[in-house]
């Protein structure tokens, strides 16, 4: 007997308003019957990245619409749920307002139970909806707020083993671009710049390059491209473009020297148990592909099995929230209090240790 589950997933965490349903089966296979997003890049594009209150403004204004959406396209009503999910955190506040109080109604109204949501654990479970992982595995997860290795052992069991110190990599992209005067959003300006440059004209630092720990830091790294930039202004077109591929070089020597580390550590624990250790990589920088294919020539030398789920499901989407939802549902996880509250800073692994360097403040999350 098919005990499956139907879910309402609605994410409003940053600049992406999005909803979706989905349906996971008692074998614990999952399917997307509708997967809804509204981008906000034109509404911060004069600005160079994202303003909280438009932000939250265009949530407002959209979500009702996207909900009703998602559920049409899957062909349910609200009665068909058996619960709804909405990211509680991280992310800026207004936005988790929205989309948190939203899913309350929602959730009162038809009298389904509510899931409130870790951003990142929607993240780090996606894997499981698009490849059907089985736990432990190693989950990299670059985006442009975070930029963790997480080793995943079950649901709500997660175990950070690195983070950065300074910069998020999404961040770093976005910066340089920034700098360089490349439109925003950043990341895909950049390799689409780096795409027609010399990679080896600019000697640029790979961040903690034999450093035991875990973690990244790319705050130096962006340090050294305004150095490089400031030496031969004013910048040509071809200026920019070895800028951006040298950045977007030391970017896949600084991954695969961390992550190479991480790798080893997890064979070393777990390498007996697995024939096909995974690492999955997730987050709107995993769309880069300059980065896929070092991480996937990286597991290949490693022995790893190379995991990144389709490109729409590692940018911000509600798939993922409801999925997360419907696996905690499957665990007999209940459901949150209706006064739950969202959280701008919500790490995923509670035992977390904070990480400091170069002169950030330091956030578990």
């Amino acid at each position: 007997m098919d005990t499956a589950t139907c879910i309402l997933g609605i994410e409003t965490s940053c600049d992406e308003t999005a909803a979706a349903v989905v349906r996971r089966h008692g074998d614990g296979s999952g399917e997307i019957l509708s997967d809804i997003v509204f981008s906000q890049l034109d509404e911060h594009a004069a600005y160079g990245g994202v303003v909280p209150e438009i932000a939250a403004r265009a949530h407002v204004e959209r979500l009702d619409g996207l909900v009703e959406k998602a559920l049409g396209d899957a062909g349910v009503e609200l009665g068909d749920l058996d619960a709804i999910a909405a990211t509680a955190g991280p992310g800026l506040i207004g936005g988790l307002i929205v989309g948190l109080m939203t899913a309350k109604a929602l959730a009162a109204a038809g009298a389904k139970p509510l899931y409130a949501i870790n951003h990142l654990e929607g993240h780090a479970l996606t894997a499981r909806l698009t490849d059907g992982l089985e736990f432990p595995y190693l989950l990299l997860l670059v985006s442009g707020g975070h930029t963790q290795m997480i080793l995943v052992r079950g649901v709500g069991d997660y175990q950070r083993w690195g983070t950065t110190i300074d910069d998020a990599l999404g961040e770093a992209f976005d910066k340089t671009a920034k700098l360089l005067g490349l439109p925003y959003p950043g990341g895909p300006e950049v390799e689409r710049a780096a795409a027609r440059g010399d990679a080896t004209r600019f000697d640029l630092p790979t961040p903690l390059r034999g450093e035991k720990r875990l973690d990244f830091s790319f705050s130096g790294l962006k340090t050294a491209v305004r150095q490089a930039a400031q030496e031969i202004a004013p910048l040509s077109d071809k200026d920019i473009a070895d800028i951006c591929a040298s950045f977007q070089g030391a970017i896949t020597a600084t991954l695969r020297e961390r992550v190479g580390r991480s790798l080893d550590r997890f064979a070393g624990i777990y390498g007996g148990e697995r024939a096909d250790p995974p690492l999955v990589v997730a987050g709107g920088v995993a769309a880069n592909s300059a980065i896929r294919a070092c991480l996937k020539d990286l597991c290949g030398e490693r022995g790893f099995r190379f995991v990144a789920p389709p490109l729409q499901l590692c940018t911000d989407n509600g798939a993922m929230i409801a999925w997360a939802g419907a696996e905690r549902m499957a665990r007999g996880i209940g459901g949150d209090r209706l006064d739950v509250a969202p959280r701008s800073r919500w790490p995923l692994d509670e035992n977390a240790v904070a990480r400091v360097g170069h002169g950030k403040r330091g956030a578990k999350a």
